[in-house]
């Protein structure tokens, strides 16, 4: 290492040390990236390797007859079967045709159903993922509806409930605490704490304004609160956006927000209270492409974040990010790289279809992490990782 590279590592460190003890004077401890994880600068795979265990299965492929937008996937293991949902729309996003999908498997997601249609677009709406949820017999699929004559743009909260995965009850709105519909989209990986407490996200009307919910019902379809935070307003939404949460050893939530201000890195807030007041979103040094990410945690408490660690709009390489504490992030794992071998072109143009791998969500299911995400905004893939064996490093 040479003098000039060795005098601005020491500087980083400083400085690093500095933000660092200015947070524990604050009483507010944020998420961080250790120095050396990561390598911005090596666009492709941000200095990381492909771990020989992880693997990655096509769950759905447009074709020429078939929706060629398809996005934010999300997945859940109900009675040994996995589940995945994801909008689909026939070219743009977020277009008046959008309808919710999802398809099955029964062989830990070897082999996938033909997609069924979940909730479909009407006249008057269409429908977008809002993600599961699992209450013993009951399996829970929240349906973001959007008007489609709503200014600025902005949704409500319904959900669907079966016992089977395959016969659905008809839609419902999803209550606040006072019994009103949830006048705002939820965000698409609701946690449940280890009490039975559910802490989630929404993004209200009008316009799209994130905050954090809670509620005790177990099915998560009634008794919604939302938790006290100080965000900041950009006119038609927050600055915050799409937010994901896990849990420290202590208890502390900490939720994990978009940035839309484009500081390309994550915001972070966090919660003592489980989930009833938050503090201020603050920028932590942990890189991000102004994307929607995941986070939570593994059967022995360890916290993970993924998503696309770069300083600008590319959404690739696609990563995870592991901390035993939920402070310092040092260790990651690459999943899917920028090269040509795996991120194939895109094949059919629309509105907003960004090349890369968008809007990961995460579930944990039978000794493995399964990563749903579209690539390219085109395929349903899967990521699975096995986690006995990225926690040793194989």
């Amino acid at each position: 290492m040479n003098l000039r590279r060795l005098r601005r590592k020491l500087i980083l460190t400083i400085i690093c040390g500095l933000a660092l003890s200015a947070q524990a004077e604050d009483g507010i401890l944020l998420p961080r990236l250790a120095d050396g994880v990561i390598d911005t600068t090596l666009h492709e795979t941000v200095g990381l390797m492909v771990a020989k265990s992880v693997r990655t299965v096509t769950i759905f492929t447009p074709t020429d007859e078939t929706p060629h937008y398809n996005n934010a996937v999300v997945m859940t293991a109900f009675k040994g079967t996995l589940y995945c949902m994801w909008q689909s729309s026939q070219t743009d996003e977020d277009a008046p045709d959008t309808r919710l999908l999802y398809s099955y498997s029964q062989d830990e997601g070897q082999t996938w159903s033909t997609p069924i249609v979940l909730d479909a677009a009407t006249d008057s709406t269409y429908s977008t993922s809002g993600g599961w949820l699992v209450c013993g017999d009951t399996l829970t699929a929240f349906v973001n509806r959007w008007p489609k004559d709503i200014d600025p743009v902005g949704g409500y909260t319904y959900y669907r409930i079966s016992t089977d995965g395959r016969q659905w009850d008809e839609a419902r709105p999803v209550r606040m605490a006072d019994g009103s519909t949830m006048n705002g989209v939820i965000e698409q990986d609701p946690y449940r704490l280890a009490e039975g407490r559910i802490i989630a996200s929404a993004h209200f009307q009008p316009g799209l304004h994130v905050c954090p919910i809670f509620t005790d019902d177990p099915q998560g379809v009634s008794g919604w609160r939302k938790g006290a935070i100080e965000t900041t307003d950009r006119g038609k939404q927050s600055r915050e956006l799409e937010p994901s949460q896990y849990v420290r050893p202590d208890g502390t939530i900490v939720m994990l927000f978009r940035d839309q201000k484009s500081s390309f890195r994550k915001l972070a807030s966090v919660s003592t209270d489980r989930g009833v007041t938050w503090t201020k979103p603050q920028q932590t040094n942990i890189p991000d492409a102004r994307t929607k990410q995941c986070a939570g945690n593994l059967p022995d408490g360890t916290s993970y974040l993924i998503g696309c660690p770069v300083n600008r709009k590319w959404r690739w390489p696609l990563v995870l990010m592991l901390s035993q504490d939920g402070i310092l992030f040092d260790r990651a794992v690459l999943l899917r790289s920028g090269s040509a071998a795996d991120l194939p072109p895109r094949r059919y143009d629309g509105r907003y279809k960004t090349v890369g791998y968008s809007y990961p969500k995460a579930m944990v299911n039978g000794g493995n992490i399964y990563v749903g995400y579209s690539t390219n905004k085109e395929k349903v893939e899967c990521t699975i990782i096995p986690i006995e064996a990225i926690l040793s490093g194989k």
